[in-house]
């Protein structure tokens, strides 16, 4: 019985920070590659940032490099999305998810409606002007 729970949204003034967490139940974090995934209104769900199992390889798209953190604590079960100079366009439900490893964590962060990842319920992040 997998589950992500996630927590941490909210609303927040352009330039601000929140992080994000993502705390697994019925799977060990080591055993999966990690990501985050963001919708905004009208738009696909993107990938913005993943990790393999250990969390020291990482990957973000080119719209959150430099201000986005995405980390694992393999302890704890966590997945933690550290998020900074928040801008409206951000404004987003965000999800964690967990994937195999078969392949680079490219792979999955460019698949964002996999439905064979485990999923969390999402939480929504709005960044007011």
């Amino acid at each position: 019985q997998v589950q992500l729970a996630q927590s941490g949204g909210g609303l927040v003034q352009a330039g601000g920070s929140l992080i994000l967490s993502c705390t697994a139940s019925g799977l060990r974090t080591k055993d999966y590659a990690m990501g985050w995934f963001r919708q905004s209104a009208g738009k696909e769900r993107e990938g913005i940032a993943c990790t393999n199992w250990s969390g020291r390889v990482t990957h973000y798209v080119d719209s959150v490099k430099g201000r986005f953190t995405i980390s694992k604590d393999n302890d704890k079960n966590t997945l933690t999305l550290q998020m900074t100079s928040l801008q409206p366009e951000d404004t987003a439900m965000y999800y964690c998810a967990a994937f195999d490893t078969t392949y680079a964590i490219t792979y999955y962060c460019a698949r964002p409606v996999d439905d064979s990842y485990h999923w969390g319920q999402g939480t929504q992040v709005t960044v007011s002007t």
